[in-house]
C-alpha cells in the first residue's frame, strides 16, 4: 500500500502532521515571553492567535515535515520549519483579507481579524507574526548547523518578499485595475510569485534540512514549483464553482474583483487541463529526485492538491 494510491493514508498522515504542527504553533505563540522580549500584549496575541489557530490543512510544513522524512531528517526541525513557514503563511492572510487588499468579511468559516478585532491590531497582528516567523526559523533548536538555519532564513526572505509572495500581491493588485487583461506569462509570473513561491519553498527547505544532494534538491525545487502552480490554479477554479460553506470564505471573489487567473484568462475547462499537467509535473520531479517509495507521500500530495474541495 502507497500513499499514491491510498488516499486515507495519505490524509491520515496529513491529520497526524497537522495535529503535530497545531501543538507546535501553540507553543510558539504562548503567553510567556521569550529570553530577550519585555511583554507579550493580551490583545496583539490573541489576533494573532486568531489568524492563526484557526485549523486548515497545514499543507505547507506538512510539505517541509515530508520532505525532510523522505530524505532520512525526522524531530523537531522540520516541524520548526514547517511552523515557521505557517507563521508567515497566517501573517499574509491577516494582511490579504484586510479592506486596503482584498477585503475579505470570512477566513476558515470565522471573522478575519480585523473584523474580530480591528485594522491597527490585524496589520500589527501580522507584523508580529512575520517576525516571529524568522526568530523560530533562525533559533538553535531548528537545526545545529548555523549554516542551515541561514539558508532556510534566505530561503523564507526570498520566497515571501519582493521577488516572491509580497511582489505577487503587488502584481495582483495592480492587475485589477490593468486597462487590459494579463496574458498567460503574465498570470503564471503574478501566480508563482504570490502562491507558488512559499509552497515551493516548504519543499525546498525539507531538501535543506535534509541534506539533499544538488540533484535531488534541483529535482524537488521543481516539483515544489509544479505543486505551487497546481495548488493556485486549483484555488481559482474552486473560487469560481466552489461551495462557500465548504471554502470558508466568500466565493466568487475572483471574477467580482476582475482578478487575474486562469480561469478568467482561459476557462475552466483549460485550466482543469493545466492543474493535472502540473500535477504530472510534480509526480515525474520527485521520480527525478530518486527518493523512490519514500516520496510516495509527495506524489499523493501533488494528487490532493488536484482533488481537494477547500
Amino acid at each position: 500500500m502507497t500513499y499514491e494510491t491510498d488516499s486515507s493514508a495519505f490524509l491520515a498522515r496529513l491529520k497526524q502532521v497537522g495535529g503535530e504542527v497545531e501543538g507546535m504553533l501553540e507553543s510558539l505563540l504562548a503567553a510567556a515571553p521569550l529570553p530577550g522580549e519585555i511583554a507579550r500584549p493580551a490583545r496583539l496575541l490573541d489576533a494573532m492567535r486568531h489568524g492563526v489557530l484557526a485549523g486548515g490543512k497545514r499543507l505547507r510544513p506538512f510539505l517541509v515535515v515530508e520532505t525532510a522524512r523522505a530524505l532520512g531528517q525526522t524531530g523537531e526541525g522540520p516541524l520548526r520549519a514547517g511552523a515557521a513557514i505557517e507563521l508567515l503563511h497566517c501573517y499574509s492572510l491577516i494582511h490579504d483579507d484586510l479592506p486596503a487588499m482584498d477585503d475579505d468579511d470570512l477566513r476558515r468559516g470565522r471573522p478575519t481579524v480585523h473584523k474580530a478585532f480591528d485594522e491597527a491590531t490585524a496589520i500589527l497582528a501580522g507584523d508580529a507574526l512575520l517576525t516571529l516567523a524568522f526568530d523560530v526559523m533562525g533559533d538553535l533548536p531548528t537545526h545545529p548547523d548555523g549554516a542551515i538555519r541561514a539558508a532556510l532564513c534566505v530561503g523564507l526572505a526570498r520566497a515571501s518578499g519582493v521577488g516572491g509572495m509580497a511582489g505577487g500581491q503587488m502584481l495582483d493588485l495592480a492587475a485589477e485595475s490593468a486597462p487590459a487583461p494579463l496574458d498567460a506569462h503574465a498570470i503564471e509570473r503574478l501566480q508563482a510569485m504570490k502562491t507558488g513561491a512559499l509552497l515551493r519553498f516548504s519543499i525546498d527547505a525539507g531538501a535543506i534540512i535534509g541534506h539533499a544532494t544538488p540533484h535531488a534538491r534541483a529535482s524537488l525545487s521543481r516539483c515544489g514549483g509544479a505543486l505551487g502552480a497546481a495548488f493556485q490554479i486549483a484555488d481559482d477554479i474552486l473560487d469560481a464553482e466552489g461551495d462557500e460553506a465548504k471554502l470558508g470564505k466568500r466565493a466568487g471573489k475572483d471574477a467580482a474583483r476582475n482578478k487575474a487567473t486562469y480561469v478568467s484568462a482561459f476557462g475552466l475547462d483549460q485550466a482543469k487541463v493545466a492543474r493535472d499537467r502540473l500535477v504530472a509535473q510534480a509526480e515525474a520531479a520527485v521520480d527525478e529526485a530518486g527518493l523512490g517509495e519514500s516520496g510516495d507521500i509527495l506524489r499523493a500530495a501533488a494528487l490532493f492538491i488536484a482533488a481537494r474541495t477547500n
